[in-house]
């Protein structure tokens, strides 16, 4: 069972470094949209997506250690979390502290990179927003609008202005 302990301790601790590279990661990728740079996007969406797959395969890898603890304990793995295994480590409080400590970490890491990712989607669809402003207004600009030139009765002749927007005519 120690060296259960031992290995969880460990994963979680892997997975609490790599969601803090993940949040250093998700800084950098603020800076990036707000310069508008989509090559250094696309290298740091690259570095995340390698960075996510670690993650995945040590989330995997304590799914396993969780498994292994609770057929060891002899208890259902519905409600075999990792809160409750710090409750049941009452008689080994070193244990038990290390876990809450990890546990917290990796907590706060979480929060950070749900928090960063928030502020990054809001910056995206903002960005996404002006492309469409910006797509729009191109498009707004090649058909031209009327003139308010009249003919001798008073109506409007329609005329409609040439692609600069200017009448050179005088």
């Amino acid at each position: 069972m120690a060296s259960l302990m031992d290995d969880l301790i460990q994963v979680l601790e892997s997975e609490k470094e790599h969601y803090e590279k993940l949040a250093e990661l998700s800084k950098e990728k603020k800076q990036v949209i707000v310069k508008a740079d989509v090559p250094a996007l696309e290298k740091i969406v690259d570095i995340e997506q390698d960075i996510t797959n670690k993650i995945q395969n040590l989330d995997n890898r304590r799914k396993k250690v969780m498994h292994d603890m609770a057929v060891v304990l002899n208890k259902p793995e519905e409600g075999f979390t990792i809160s409750a295994i710090i409750e049941m480590l009452d008689s080994q409080p070193k244990e038990q502290q290390q876990l809450k400590n990890v546990k917290n970490q990796l907590e706060t890491a979480l929060e950070e990179v749900r928090k960063i990712n928030g502020q990054n989607q809001i910056l995206l669809n903002q960005a996404l927003d002006m492309v469409e402003f910006d797509l729009t207004l191109f498009r707004s600009m090649r058909t031209a609008p009327e003139t308010a030139n009249y003919n001798k009765n008073a109506y409007n002749t329609g005329d409609i202005l040439g692609s600069s927007g200017f009448d050179a005519k005088q």
